[in-house]
Parts: C-alpha cells; sequence; structure tokens
C-alpha cells in the first residue's frame, strides 16, 4: 500500500489492491461458487413465484465487527432449518451505511470504529467475513453504494439492494444491470414509486458505461442488462405502503402491473421503531395470498435498539439503525413459518 503526499492539495492518496488482488488474496473456492450459483437461482425462483416460499433478509442495520456477525449467522443458519419449508433465510451483511450527512460510513470504511478509515483494511476483512458466513451455507446480501466497491464482493453476494437515495441515480442503475444477482430497488424517501420502477426498467436493458475493471483500470463496462431487478416498498417520510390497500393503490397509479415486490419492515414501514417490525410482518403474511409479496426485510440483531460508537459498547447491538433482537426476530420467524404452513394447508384443501 503506497502513501502519496500531495501538499499542494492537501490531500493524502492512498492506493488500494485492486479487485483481482484482493479476490486473489481471499479467494472463491469452486465449491462455494457453485454454492452461491444455487442460492441465487433460489432467490430468484421465489421472486418469479415459481417456489412458494418467503424470502427473509435479515440482519443487522450495517455490521460492525465480526464476532457477533458470525454468531448472529450461526443462529440465523440454525433457525434455517426449522423453517425451510416456508422462508428462505438470506443474511443481510451490509458493510456501507449511507448518510444523510455525516457519520461512520460502515465497517468496509472504518473497520476500527476509530475514524482511523482504513479502507485497505476494511476491504480484507469484509470480504473474508463475507466468506466465512457463505461456507456457513448462508447467502448473503448487501446494499450496492459506493460503485468503485462493487467489484471487490461482486463473486460473493446473492442478493443486492438499491437505496431509496440512490435509485435515482444513473450509475447505480448502470451497475446494477452488470450485477449477476437479484437487485432490488427502493421507492423513494417521499413515497415516489416511479423513481424504483423506471430504476427497474434501466437496470433490466444493457449499457455501456466508464468503471473499474477487476484489474483495477478505468473500463467501458458493457452490461447485458439484469433481468432479476425488483421492487422495494420501504414506506415513506409521510408513512407505510406495506398493507395491501397501499399496494392496490400503486397499482392503479402506475397503470401497469408491478414487479416482484419485497417488503422493507422497517425504515417508514415501522416509522423507524424496530419494535413494529413484527406487527408489520404479520400484515403482510395474513395478506400474502393477494398481494403476492415475494419477500421481506427486518433488520435485526443479537439485542435489541441501538448504541453510539463509544468505548463501552454493548456486544451485539447495532451502532447505527435499531435492531429487533435475535430471540424476538426467532420468534417472529417461527411465528411466520406456522403462519404460512396454515395459509398452504387451506390452500391445498
Amino acid at each position: 500500500m503506497n502513501t502519496v503526499n500531495t501538499s499542494k492539495q492537501n490531500q493524502t492518496e492512498i492506493t488500494l489492491a485492486v479487485p483481482e488482488q484482493l479476490k486473489a488474496q481471499l479467494p472463491l473456492s469452486p465449491q462455494l461458487a457453485q454454492h452461491i450459483a444455487h442460492q441465487r437461482q433460489s432467490i430468484q425462483d421465489i421472486l418469479d413465484g415459481k417456489d412458494h416460499r418467503l424470502l427473509v433478509i435479515t440482519g443487522p442495520c450495517s455490521i460492525h465487527d465480526e464476532k457477533s456477525a458470525l454468531e448472529y449467522a450461526e443462529k440465523l443458519k440454525q433457525l434455517q432449518h426449522d423453517v425451510s419449508d416456508q422462508i428462505l433465510l438470506v443474511m443481510r451483511a451490509y458493510i456501507e451505511k449511507p448518510r444523510t450527512t455525516v457519520g461512520w460510513k460502515g465497517f468496509l470504511y472504518d473497520p476500527n470504529l476509530d475514524g482511523s478509515s482504513d479502507m485497505q483494511l476494511g476491504l480484507e476483512r469484509s470480504r473474508a467475513l463475507y466468506l466465512k458466513i457463505i461456507e456457513m451455507g448462508l447467502p448473503i446480501s448487501s446494499e450496492i453504494l459506493s460503485p468503485m466497491a462493487t467489484a471487490y464482493f461482486d463473486d460473493l453476494l446473492s442478493w443486492g439492494a438499491i437505496g431509496a437515495r440512490t435509485s435515482e441515480s444513473q450509475i447505480h442503475r448502470e451497475i446494477s444491470s452488470h450485477m449477476p444477482y437479484s437487485i432490488g430497488f427502493k421507492n423513494g424517501t417521499d413515497g415516489s414509486i416511479q423513481i424504483a420502477l423506471d430504476a427497474i426498467q434501466s437496470a433490466s436493458h444493457s449499457h455501456q458505461f466508464m468503471g473499474l475493471s477487476q484489474s483495477g483500470l478505468p473500463s467501458i463496462l458493457n452490461s447485458a442488462g439484469n433481468p432479476k431487478a425488483h421492487l422495494i416498498l420501504r414506506g415513506s417520510n409521510t408513512g407505510p405502503n406495506y398493507a395491501l390497500a397501499e399496494i392496490e393503490k400503486i397499482k392503479v397509479k402506475s397503470q401497469m402491473e408491478l414487479p416482484a415486490l419485497v417488503i422493507d419492515c422497517s425504515h417508514g414501514n415501522s416509522a423507524k421503531d424496530p419494535m413494529q417490525q413484527p406487527e408489520v410482518l404479520a400484515r403482510i403474511v395474513a395478506e400474502r395470498s393477494h398481494s403476492n409479496v415475494r419477500g421481506v426485510m427486518l433488520e435485526s440483531h443479537l439485542v435489541d435498539g441501538n448504541q453510539k460508537i463509544s468505548n463501552n459498547m454493548t456486544y451485539g447491538q447495532s451502532v447505527t439503525d435499531g435492531c429487533l433482537g435475535w430471540e424476538k426476530t426467532k420468534t417472529l420467524l417461527l411465528d411466520t413459518a406456522d403462519l404460512l404452513r396454515v395459509t398452504a394447508l387451506k390452500r391445498s384443501a
């Protein structure tokens, strides 16, 4: 890693390892690559309606330490055995945190949580952590935030999201058209669905755009288009949009058949109160036979709530958005699987 002082600009430039170097340092085995391909197809089958199960993307708002993330992953893996007939669990493994103004930007940028912003270390530790979670057998997901970061992890993710603030971004639409996994676009923070629908249409088509090659060079990237783009309803600043009545209004207003639907049970749909997520999910499951919702997102960690970064932090508690603790999450997902089984029995009777 080379440091070059540029006194005229009063800046420090730090050269990072290029994607192919990091992938060689922390390689994905052929066996795990096949496993990821199978996980990606399973997710797409659910979104296409070929698999009746509910897709559940659950995990911390943002990962901030490996130990608690791996403990959460182990618990999630054990739970998957109990709900696998009705639910496909995908671990939310977000390493970037979008900020409205300023603040801790995520494990990728500041893995030491001390403002040192050692991004080379963040890249290495993030990829190493992802590989450990995948080795457990869990599919992982993350938000596409920095286009520069995508090439370091594009072989590992099974699902990705574009946030409410970036769904309107042309470069994020182009990057999404190039990714080999399912991508969900969130509606805008003001509730605008058209932003996400336009993004889905754009990402579904091929593009030529400037980007980073695996060798780290500025390149013209040619994308084939992502046929796996879909819609995430995350509520808005003025209220939720997860209920069947709201979904029907969106259909009427858009005058089209909506793409596959995933509902974010947090953010605007829970009034930013993580303890309301079970109520949101229960409503979604009750109305699912009519709404055809394919998946949901939960913000969940080992301990309820959230905390500020400090020298005396609670282990397993989010340092960004508040989360539902593990015991509540486990009960919620077990109960959800039971409700889905009852619905399946009624459907087959």
